[in-house]
């Protein structure tokens, strides 16, 4: 579609509290777990660089095997869903 033209919220005035942000890596992980099971019930697995006919991917490893380049990709993932949230007007808090 060569018309789209992606609108996301605005969320670059959103400031998270320290307490959201620690929950970013926690978001960061699970995001990186959730993707990896999907991938492996599609018949992936481990292999030294991406190949779509091999079904191989290099990033089915846990989360803290990951590069930084690729567990910024899962919080900024994160990141962006928690401001989202925020700017639409719902409130996060933790269970006491």
């Amino acid at each position: 579609m060569q018309d789209y033209q992606p609108q996301p919220l605005a969320t670059a005035d959103i400031v998270l509290s320290q307490a959201i942000l620690e929950l970013t890596e926690q978001l960061a992980q699970n995001i990186h777990e959730v993707w990896a099971q999907g991938r492996m019930a599609e018949g992936w697995r481990h292999g030294p660089q991406r190949d779509d006919a091999r079904k191989e991917h290099p990033s089915l490893v846990p989360y803290e095997q990951l590069s930084e380049s690729e567990k910024e990709y899962d919080r900024s993932t994160a990141l962006h869903t928690l401001k989202t949230m925020i700017a639409l007007g719902y409130r996060i808090e933790k269970a006491e």
